[in-house]
């Protein structure tokens, strides 16, 4: 027993220094200095953070740091807990726990980017829009593309299995006006060694059917989800997904808007010999996707980039049904951003 034991533990050191070598060559990869502020190594210029605390003591609001502000150049903003440079590497590190201050529209918490195309917030030039828009010339683009590379190192370790938002958490998105055509999400169970990436295509259902159910009580509005390395919908007793994605494994994702099209490219092991790559195209315009005849589609709607961490624990016990222990607990999400680049 005691020889298998160190078996385990030396094969647990050697995993450990494979991934910190590949974060290293990662960063190497992407220029990365762990002396400077993410400001200095990323290019912020286009975006607002939100950060998992209050923004005053009169607000119960979540913090909000404007794209002036995050692309000053004479104050480089970092938050030590939920927003900064990793020391080791450079990597942008997002983190967000189980409880704290949320969104007025939100019960989750979230240490993340939104696009700013505009100064702002409330006008069209701020967002994007499909080629096929009618009134595509007063928005600020017309598709654009996010791309990033990343790892997730945490996602909460409570939270009731048969919930999809517990143990997982969103790292990029494209959120419209009021419903998401595209979130990426990461899920781990506790005992499990590998993690599931898989993504959904919020269905867009007229304004006045948004909160409809169906005659089975099922919300019109809801996630059509897929999976790419793993399964999104695991519970415990099942398969550990062998062909998911572990903590601190670096892998990436591209998305890209062009005409009415979304292009989504995932990659594991980017940069290496062996990338398995898969890839998927959404029609955003069209509507009645999947043959859900409610959905509506985006052809109408405007939408922004979000990217970040945007934790999917929360203590509702209709949600998740995550606790908050404390952070020493595992009660949070976190995740380094090696690369990320907006295009629009």
């Amino acid at each position: 027993m005691k020889h298998i034991h160190l078996s385990l533990l030396f094969a647990s050191i050697v995993s450990s220094s494979a991934v910190a070598s590949v974060a290293l060559d990662t960063a190497k990869r992407f220029n990365l200095d762990p002396n400077k502020a993410p400001s200095q190594n990323f290019d912020l210029s286009n975006w607002k953070l939100t950060l998992p605390e209050l923004g005053s003591e009169q607000s119960a609001k979540a913090l909000e740091i404007t794209k002036q502000q995050l692309s000053d150049t004479q104050q480089f903003f970092v938050h030590p807990q939920w927003f900064y440079s990793d020391k080791n590497t450079g990597a942008l590190v997002f983190v967000a726990p189980n409880e704290a201050p949320t969104t007025p529209n939100s019960k989750n918490t979230r240490s993340e980017l939104r696009a700013m195309l505009a100064d702002k917030y409330d006008e069209p030039k701020n967002n994007f829009v499909v080629a096929s828009h009618p009134n595509a010339s007063e928005y600020g683009a017309i598709g654009g593309q996010l791309k990033a590379t990343l790892s997730v190192h945490q996602v909460s370790s409570s939270g009731n299995d048969k919930r999809n938002g517990a143990f997982a958490v969103v790292i990029g998105q494209i959120h419209g006006s009021d419903n998401e055509p595209l979130k990426i999400v990461y899920r781990k169970l506790p005992e499990h060694e590998y993690g599931s990436l898989s993504w959904s295509y919020e269905l867009s259902p007229e304004p006045k059917l948004q909160d409809a159910v169906d005659s089975n009580g099922k919300k019109l509005r809801q996630d059509i989800r897929h999976n790419v390395f793993g399964k999104y919908n695991l519970h415990h007793g099942d398969i550990d997904p062998k062909d998911g994605i572990k903590l601190g494994e670096i892998f990436a994702y591209v998305v890209n808007v062009e005409g009415d099209t979304m292009k989504l490219t995932f990659t594991k092991n980017p940069g290496s010999d062996k990338p398995i790559v898969k890839t998927f195209d959404v029609n955003l315009a069209q509507g009645n996707y999947q043959g859900h005849k409610v959905d509506l589609g985006y052809q109408n709607d405007w939408m922004y980039y979000k990217a970040g961490v945007y934790n999917q624990c929360n203590t509702n016990k209709s949600s998740s049904d995550c606790q908050w222990r404390g952070m020493e607990a595992g009660d949070y999400a976190q995740a380094s951003f090696y690369q990320l680049e907006l295009k629009q």
